[in-house]
Protein backbone atom coordinates (compact mmCIF):
# COMPACT_ATOMS: atom_id res chain seq x y z
CA UNK A 1 0.00 0.00 0.00
CA UNK A 2 1.03 3.56 -0.68
CA UNK A 3 1.70 5.50 2.54
CA UNK A 4 1.34 9.26 2.75
CA UNK A 5 3.20 11.06 5.53
CA UNK A 6 2.58 14.57 6.81
CA UNK A 7 6.13 15.57 7.67
CA UNK A 8 8.11 18.63 8.61
CA UNK A 9 6.80 18.80 12.19
CA UNK A 10 9.62 18.69 13.00
CA UNK A 11 12.10 17.84 10.26
CA UNK A 12 14.18 15.55 12.50
CA UNK A 13 11.27 13.26 13.24
CA UNK A 14 10.37 13.14 9.55
CA UNK A 15 13.89 11.97 8.74
CA UNK A 16 13.69 9.23 11.38
CA UNK A 17 10.33 8.01 10.02
CA UNK A 18 11.83 7.82 6.55
CA UNK A 19 14.98 6.03 7.70
CA UNK A 20 13.16 3.47 9.82
CA UNK A 21 10.41 2.82 7.29
CA UNK A 22 12.99 2.30 4.56
CA UNK A 23 15.05 -0.10 6.70
CA UNK A 24 12.02 -2.11 7.82
CA UNK A 25 10.62 -2.48 4.31
CA UNK A 26 14.03 -3.46 2.97
CA UNK A 27 14.30 -6.11 5.70
CA UNK A 28 10.86 -7.39 4.71
CA UNK A 29 11.92 -7.58 1.08
CA UNK A 30 9.15 -5.21 0.03
CA UNK A 31 9.25 -1.92 -1.88
CA UNK A 32 8.23 1.19 0.02
CA UNK A 33 5.56 3.27 -1.72
CA UNK A 34 5.78 6.60 0.06
CA UNK A 35 4.93 10.25 -0.47
CA UNK A 36 5.79 12.95 2.08
CA UNK A 37 4.28 16.43 2.23
CA UNK A 38 5.81 19.17 4.32
CA UNK A 39 3.77 20.91 7.02
CA UNK A 40 4.93 24.17 8.58
CA UNK A 41 6.18 23.44 12.10
CA UNK A 42 5.76 27.06 13.19
CA UNK A 43 2.09 27.04 12.17
CA UNK A 44 1.56 23.77 14.05
CA UNK A 45 3.17 25.13 17.21
CA UNK A 46 1.07 28.31 17.02
CA UNK A 47 -2.16 26.33 16.61
CA UNK A 48 -1.16 23.80 19.24
CA UNK A 49 -0.42 26.43 21.88
CA UNK A 50 -3.69 28.22 21.07
CA UNK A 51 -5.57 24.88 20.98
CA UNK A 52 -6.90 25.97 17.59
CA UNK A 53 -7.81 22.50 16.40
CA UNK A 54 -10.05 23.67 13.57
CA UNK A 55 -7.29 25.73 11.96
CA UNK A 56 -4.72 22.93 12.08
CA UNK A 57 -7.26 20.40 10.84
CA UNK A 58 -7.80 22.59 7.77
CA UNK A 59 -4.04 22.66 7.21
CA UNK A 60 -3.88 18.88 7.42
CA UNK A 61 -6.88 18.46 5.10
CA UNK A 62 -5.12 20.41 2.37
CA UNK A 63 -1.96 18.36 2.76
CA UNK A 64 -3.92 15.11 2.71
CA UNK A 65 -5.60 16.18 -0.53
CA UNK A 66 -2.11 16.42 -2.02
CA UNK A 67 -1.21 12.97 -0.69
CA UNK A 68 -4.32 11.48 -2.23
CA UNK A 69 -3.54 13.15 -5.55
CA UNK A 70 -0.11 11.51 -5.39
CA UNK A 71 -1.72 8.09 -5.04
CA UNK A 72 -1.51 7.45 -1.28
CA UNK A 73 -3.93 4.91 0.18
CA UNK A 74 -3.73 6.20 3.75
CA UNK A 75 -2.00 8.91 5.75
CA UNK A 76 -0.14 9.40 9.02
CA UNK A 77 1.19 12.38 10.96
CA UNK A 78 4.87 12.28 11.95
CA UNK A 79 4.30 14.14 15.21
CA UNK A 80 2.53 12.97 18.35
CA UNK A 81 2.13 16.60 19.35
CA UNK A 82 0.55 17.10 15.94
CA UNK A 83 -2.18 14.62 16.85
CA UNK A 84 -3.89 17.20 19.08
CA UNK A 85 -6.50 17.84 16.36
CA UNK A 86 -6.73 14.42 14.74
CA UNK A 87 -10.41 13.98 15.63
CA UNK A 88 -11.17 17.31 13.94
CA UNK A 89 -9.12 16.24 10.93
CA UNK A 90 -10.83 12.91 10.31
CA UNK A 91 -14.11 14.35 8.93
CA UNK A 92 -12.13 16.58 6.54
CA UNK A 93 -9.64 13.95 5.42
CA UNK A 94 -9.71 12.55 1.90
CA UNK A 95 -7.77 9.52 3.18
CA UNK A 96 -8.04 7.21 6.19
CA UNK A 97 -5.65 8.26 8.97
CA UNK A 98 -3.54 5.87 11.03
CA UNK A 99 -2.94 7.34 14.48
CA UNK A 100 0.37 7.14 16.30
CA UNK A 101 -1.45 7.39 19.63
CA UNK A 102 -4.09 4.67 19.36
CA UNK A 103 -1.67 1.66 19.24
CA UNK A 104 0.20 2.70 22.40
CA UNK A 105 -2.24 1.58 25.11
CA UNK A 106 -2.50 -1.95 23.71
CA UNK A 107 1.28 -2.14 23.41
CA UNK A 108 1.81 -1.13 27.03
CA UNK A 109 -0.82 -3.59 28.25
CA UNK A 110 0.61 -6.44 26.15
CA UNK A 111 4.02 -5.80 27.67
CA UNK A 112 2.62 -5.55 31.22
CA UNK A 113 3.62 -1.93 31.64
CA UNK A 114 1.21 -0.56 34.22
CA UNK A 115 2.49 3.01 34.54
CA UNK A 116 4.34 5.13 32.00
CA UNK A 117 6.10 8.46 32.38
CA UNK A 118 5.49 10.83 29.47
CA UNK A 119 7.90 13.25 27.81
CA UNK A 120 6.70 15.40 24.92
CA UNK A 121 4.74 18.57 24.27
CA UNK A 122 2.86 20.22 27.12
CA UNK A 123 -0.47 19.16 25.60
CA UNK A 124 0.64 15.52 25.27
CA UNK A 125 1.79 15.41 28.89
CA UNK A 126 -1.08 17.42 30.37
CA UNK A 127 -3.76 15.31 28.62
CA UNK A 128 -1.86 12.11 29.42
CA UNK A 129 -1.56 11.44 25.69
CA UNK A 130 -4.97 12.82 24.76
CA UNK A 131 -6.80 10.66 27.29
CA UNK A 132 -6.34 7.53 25.16
CA UNK A 133 -4.59 5.37 27.77
CA UNK A 134 -7.43 3.23 29.11
CA UNK A 135 -5.38 0.26 30.32
CA UNK A 136 -2.32 2.20 31.44
CA UNK A 137 -1.68 4.87 34.05
CA UNK A 138 0.42 7.86 33.02
CA UNK A 139 2.42 10.42 34.95
CA UNK A 140 4.06 13.63 33.76
CA UNK A 141 6.96 15.79 34.97
CA UNK A 142 6.18 18.31 37.71
CA UNK A 143 6.91 21.33 35.54
CA UNK A 144 5.01 20.42 32.40
CA UNK A 145 5.31 23.84 30.79
CA UNK A 146 9.10 23.98 31.16
CA UNK A 147 9.57 20.48 29.78
CA UNK A 148 7.15 21.20 26.95
CA UNK A 149 9.00 24.39 26.01
CA UNK A 150 12.32 22.56 26.10
CA UNK A 151 10.84 19.99 23.74
CA UNK A 152 9.48 22.60 21.32
CA UNK A 153 12.81 24.44 21.24
CA UNK A 154 14.56 21.21 20.32
CA UNK A 155 11.97 20.18 17.73
CA UNK A 156 11.98 23.52 15.93
CA UNK A 157 15.78 23.70 15.83
CA UNK A 158 16.14 20.09 14.70
CA UNK A 159 19.02 19.57 17.12
CA UNK A 160 19.46 18.73 20.80
CA UNK A 161 21.97 20.64 22.92
CA UNK A 162 23.90 18.99 25.73
CA UNK A 163 21.91 20.99 28.29
CA UNK A 164 18.60 19.90 26.76
CA UNK A 165 19.72 16.27 26.69
CA UNK A 166 20.84 16.39 30.31
CA UNK A 167 17.48 17.90 31.30
CA UNK A 168 15.46 15.24 29.45
CA UNK A 169 17.50 12.43 30.99
CA UNK A 170 17.01 13.90 34.47
CA UNK A 171 13.28 14.34 33.92
CA UNK A 172 13.02 10.73 32.79
CA UNK A 173 14.84 9.57 35.91
CA UNK A 174 12.42 11.57 38.08
CA UNK A 175 9.47 9.91 36.34
CA UNK A 176 10.91 6.48 37.13
CA UNK A 177 11.47 7.52 40.73
CA UNK A 178 7.87 8.75 40.77
CA UNK A 179 6.53 5.30 39.94
CA UNK A 180 6.78 4.88 36.16
CA UNK A 181 7.75 1.44 34.86
CA UNK A 182 9.16 3.04 31.70
CA UNK A 183 9.62 6.46 30.16
CA UNK A 184 7.74 6.96 26.91
CA UNK A 185 9.19 9.29 24.32
CA UNK A 186 5.80 10.77 23.45
CA UNK A 187 7.36 13.35 21.18
CA UNK A 188 8.79 12.09 17.92
CA UNK A 189 11.76 14.48 18.02
CA UNK A 190 13.02 13.03 21.31
CA UNK A 191 15.14 10.59 19.34
CA UNK A 192 17.50 13.55 19.01
CA UNK A 193 18.16 13.30 22.74
CA UNK A 194 17.79 9.59 23.47
CA UNK A 195 18.67 7.64 20.34
CA UNK A 196 21.53 5.19 20.90
CA UNK A 197 22.20 6.35 24.46
CA UNK A 198 22.06 4.31 27.67
CA UNK A 199 20.19 6.28 30.31
CA UNK A 200 19.87 3.71 33.08
CA UNK A 201 16.11 3.17 32.89
CA UNK A 202 13.60 1.64 30.43
CA UNK A 203 12.71 3.89 27.50
CA UNK A 204 10.00 3.25 24.91
CA UNK A 205 9.95 5.32 21.73
CA UNK A 206 6.32 5.79 20.65
CA UNK A 207 7.62 6.45 17.14
CA UNK A 208 8.79 2.83 16.86
CA UNK A 209 5.33 1.49 17.73
CA UNK A 210 3.74 3.69 15.09
CA UNK A 211 6.28 2.68 12.46
CA UNK A 212 5.77 -1.01 13.22
CA UNK A 213 2.05 -0.61 12.51
CA UNK A 214 2.66 1.38 9.32
CA UNK A 215 5.04 -1.30 8.05
CA UNK A 216 2.53 -4.05 8.78
CA UNK A 217 -0.09 -2.10 6.84
CA UNK A 218 2.25 -1.47 3.92
CA UNK A 219 3.20 -5.14 3.71
CA UNK A 220 -0.35 -6.47 4.08
CA UNK A 221 0.27 -8.01 7.51
CA UNK A 222 -2.44 -5.79 9.00
CA UNK A 223 -5.80 -4.66 7.63
CA UNK A 224 -6.28 -0.93 7.15
CA UNK A 225 -9.94 -1.25 8.16
CA UNK A 226 -8.86 -2.42 11.63
CA UNK A 227 -6.50 0.48 12.31
CA UNK A 228 -7.65 3.53 10.35
CA UNK A 229 -9.61 6.54 11.52
CA UNK A 230 -12.13 7.55 8.87
CA UNK A 231 -13.63 5.66 5.98
CA UNK A 232 -11.75 2.98 4.08
CA UNK A 233 -12.73 1.55 0.74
Amino acid sequence: MHLGLIGGIGPASTVVYYQKLTAAMRAAGKPLELTIVNADANVLVKNNLADDRAAQAQVYAGLIDRLKAAGADFAAITSLGGHFCIHETVPLSALPLVSGVTPLDAYFAANRIATVGLLGTAVVMRTQLYGQLAQTCAIAPKDIDAVGQNYLDMALSGACTDDQRTAFFAQGKELIQGGADAVVLAGTDLNLAFDGREVGYPVIDALDIHIDLLVRLCTGQADLKDHAMGKTT
